[in-house]
């Protein structure tokens, strides 16, 4: 007879339910609005009601301790805390709550009691859960010792290895964290890239790479045969842009392990890309000598040949004897493997140094015209060579041969960076010849390249180009300024440095006049003459006016010193200037190297 019933008895009891439940909701989010309203006295009243019914329990009680603690009603609260605890001994997160009420009355014994309890009971299963609770209400050293006495428990010195770690970044605390990754390393080589994001994302002042290189030196002493540790320490030196420490490091690895040079090919581009020439030098010349027969051999002769010249290049004024050496190393390396498509790049370096430093422009061409028949050659190479050749004819005064060149290029690798320069190119020659607007239209297009490079170039220009006639309806002072940066590119220097004199007179204070005496100090610099390279640079640093050069010229003011003059202590002078006056200029990492090099910062 009862089961017959069952159903209708259930569903008229769920039926006075209904109501209830709906007015505890309504009370519930009442609660919530005078809780966020800051009304805690009727926040209180409804929560105290609220706590009392278990399917809302978990949801009220973290409010309800809450508007208890705004009110700084203690009692109450740990009362409510206690009684928790009581009700769900398994969960630590009550028991945590209670350190809080403690903290919050001002009871910092009772609350360091509750917390060191809680420790000192805690089960190696419970490790996480209770680290969690800490880290929730941000009492991270808590948090640590949780870790760390499961560590403990467990005898296992690198349990919750990942959760230091991730504790210690957040912290930023790399002194606590440096340790532990490496200790991670240590157990798991496999673990280097993680490592290394890491670090990247935490380490940000000097002293923080320091201590990490003082205890990678260390450890790689204690273990030769971890070649993880070598490798973070490869990194760590080009994170510094110190390029030759992660070189000599990476030739040590590769003479105990045998293993063909690749890492060392890799930083020699890595040097050369960020002109540390001498790096790149040594690092290809260690494998022509170590790896005669490796699959690196002919690649490392020619990249090691184009190391020297472009240490040659940026070694002012160029020396024509040295351009010549340049060559005939070059002609040594096409009679030892001869002329294939492989050496069509070599035929490109060949001819830019005959055309540009022994004005022989005819062999340049020849040269070129022999790369971009070359059967079988690469594209990408045979298009190089056609932008090369482009220049060429700019430099005989041939533009228009120049342009027809810059299209083929740009039309045969459209959207890909070769193509882009082919266009930068053109946008350039339009400068020079004072189209503006085309060579504004090309650039605008170049400012999206996917190569930061190029789009970086590009936007140089177009600003160049928008702030000398963005306010002035007459062009002709830019004009002659593109014009005179022609003679420049044609090395014809003193009818360059004459025109630029003369906009000096004839423009008083014009928009270009940081730019005329910047490359003013670059024609001096190219030239040789230093001290008068400095005088020019020395007008834009000084003048608060010419902000948007300043940087470049101070940065290049250390360079000549240190480099070319050999006055270390006014180059040190200088980087330091540029990193307290320009912390976010593109110089910056640089200026930063070359300063603590030139300080004899060491480690003992």
């Amino acid at each position: 007879m009862l089961k017959r019933y069952f159903p209708f008895l259930l569903s008229l009891l769920l039926l006075f339910a209904m109501p209830a439940a709906y007015a505890q909701q309504q009370d519930l989010e009442l609660a919530r609005e005078y809780y966020s309203q800051g009304n805690y006295d009727k926040a209180e009243s409804l929560y105290s009601k609220l706590i009392n019914e278990q399917r809302l329990f978990h949801v009220v009680y973290p409010d309800y301790l809450k508007v208890l603690l705004a009110q700084r009603n203690y009692k109450e609260a740990e009362k409510l805390v206690k009684k928790s605890v009581k009700r769900y001994p398994d969960n630590p997160g009550y028991e945590v709550d209670l350190g809080k009420v403690y903290q919050a009355s001002g009871d910092k014994a009772s609350a360091e009691k509750q917390f060191n309890k809680l420790l000192e009971n805690l089960k190696p299963e419970a490790v996480i859960v209770v680290a969690s609770a800490f880290m929730q209400n941000e009492l991270y050293d808590y948090a640590e010792k949780a870790y760390l006495r499961g560590r403990q428990l467990g005898n296992d010195p690198l349990a919750y290895n990942r959760s230091l770690i991730a504790l210690y970044a957040y912290r930023q605390e790399t002194e606590r964290l440096i340790p532990e990754v490496l200790n991670m390393l240590q157990a798991n080589e496999q673990e280097l890239g993680y490592v290394q994001n890491m670090l990247q994302n935490t380490l940000r002042e000097d002293k923080n790479f320091d201590a990490l290189e003082k205890e990678l030196i260390l450890r790689v002493q204690q273990n030769p045969d971890k070649l993880s540790y070598n490798e973070l320490l490869i990194w760590l030196y080009v994170q510094r842009r110190d390029f030759y420490g992660a070189l000599m490091q990476a030739r040590a690895v590769d003479k105990r392990t045998r293993s063909g040079g690749m890492r060392v090919m890799e930083l020699g581009g890595i040097s050369l890309e960020n002109k540390d020439y001498q790096g790149a030098i040594e690092a290809y010349e260690y494998i022509v000598q170590e790896y005669p027969e490796g699959p690196y051999y002919l690649l490392a002769r020619q990249r090691l040949i184009n190391a020297r010249e472009e240490q040659v290049q940026n070694t002012f004024p160029v020396s024509a004897e040295k351009i010549r050496a340049l060559l005939t190393d070059y002609e040594a390396l096409l009679n030892e493997v001869g002329r294939s498509p492989q050496t069509v790049e070599v035929l490109q370096h060949m001819a830019n140094l005959y055309a540009f430093y022994l004005d022989d422009k005819e062999k340049a061409i020849a040269l070129l015209q022999e790369a971009i028949a070359m059967p079988r050659a690469n594209p990408d190479l045979v298009a190089d060579a056609k932008l090369t050749l482009g220049d060429i004819y700019l430099l005989k005064g041939e533009p228009w041969e120049s342009t027809l060149l810059y299209s083929q290029v740009e039309k045969s690798h459209k959207e890909t960076p070769i193509g882009h320069e082919a266009k930068l190119r053109n946008a350039r020659l339009n400068y020079y010849k004072g189209d503006f607007e085309l060579a504004q239209a090309h650039l605008d297009i170049l400012k999206l390249a996917t190569s930061r490079e190029i789009a970086n170039d590009a936007m140089d220009l177009s600003l160049l180009i928008t702030d000398n006639t963005g306010l002035d309806t007459s062009t002709v002072a830019m004009e002659a300024y593109a014009a005179i940066e022609l003679l420049v590119f044609q090395n014809k220097l003193d009818e360059a440095l004459e025109g630029l004199d003369s906009m000096l007179q004839k423009y008083p204070g014009h928009s270009l006049t940081d730019e005329i005496f910047f490359q003013k100090a670059n024609i001096y610099e190219r030239t040789g003459n230093f001290e008068k390279a400095v005088e020019n640079l020395q007008k834009i640093v000084g003048n608060p006016q010419f902000d948007i050069l300043s940087d470049d010229a101070l940065y290049r003011m250390a360079f000549i010193y240190e480099e070319s003059l050999q006055e270390k202590e006014k180059a040190q002078q200088l980087y330091n200037d540029l990193l307290v006056k320009h912390a976010g200029s593109v110089y910056a990492a640089e200026a930063r190297k070359r300063f603590r090099k030139l300080r004899g910062d060491t480690l003992n």
